[in-house]
């Protein structure tokens, strides 16, 4: 009989210890509990793309207009995303990635010692100097720029930001990197000549004349000029044209 009474007892224990192990399961998942978020993972601050529809060219900035009236403040605080992984100071400690200390008009893979990835070798072979438009390009979208770059940053699409952190940049140890004159061609609304536009005034100009020609000759406009043997015999048989007709085909209209 006492032998059946400790089985039971063993067995109560064991149902016990098995219901408060279930129980701090409840009550724990129920104090601990998360809400699942609207929106899942991280923000990136990339460009959306239009769907179906040419991407959208955009000139490089025009580094003789903006650098001088860049916000080097604003450079400055742009440059503390990414503190993580540079410093900028003379004489400072490569980090995760390499001090950027006179990185502006200089040479890629500047820091002596720095392991620089594969893909940066082989980007120096095309691109040897840290140019304007160069580092542009690459803080905009480093992956993009440099295919295989160990540096994981995302970029900085806002062009003004990226001017602004370029000319903070210059400023520590580039600026004998001369600053280019202001380009036109770069201002805000130029575009390059569309396929097909209007020839050049010279050319415009050549043809209007050669029109002109044919027509005082007599013959229509846009035919092919007369060659060998037909444009003699049409050079010594075409009637001169009267002085008054030159006269009011060369008057302005």
């Amino acid at each position: 009989m006492s032998g059946s009474l400790n089985g039971n007892k063993i067995m109560a224990a064991g149902l016990a210890t098995a219901f408060v192990i279930i129980g701090l399961q409840q009550v724990t998942g129920a104090i601990y509990a998360t809400a699942k978020p609207e929106k899942m993972g991280y923000f990136i601050d990339a460009p959306e793309e239009a769907a179906g529809g040419p991407a959208e060219v955009v000139l490089p900035p025009d580094w003789g207009t903006v650098l001088p009236t860049a916000d080097l403040a604003a450079g400055e605080a742009a440059f503390a995303r990414c503190q993580a992984c540079h410093t900028a100071n003379a004489g400072g400690a490569d980090g995760i990635g390499p001090n950027l200390f006179g990185v502006v008009g200089g040479p890629v893979m500047h820091r002596p010692g720095f392991a620089y990835s594969d893909a940066m070798g082989a980007h120096k072979a095309e691109a040897p100097t840290w140019g304007y438009d160069e580092l542009d390009q690459f803080i905009t979208a480093p992956a993009r720029y440099v295919p295989g770059t160990k540096m994981s940053f995302a970029g900085i699409r806002d062009q003004n930001t990226r001017v602004n952190l370029i000319a903070w940049l210059r400023s520590q140890g580039s600026g004998g990197y001369a600053v280019p004159a202001p380009d036109p061609s770069r201002q805000p609304g130029a575009a390059a000549p569309a396929e097909g536009a209007a020839p050049a005034e010279g050319e415009a100009a050549a043809g209007t004349g050669a029109e002109t020609a044919a027509a005082d000759a007599g013959g229509p406009t846009g035919a092919a000029p007369a060659t060998g043997a037909a444009a003699a015999a049409t050079t010594q048989t075409a009637p001169a044209a009267p002085s008054a007709a030159t006269s009011s085909t060369n008057s302005p209209r």
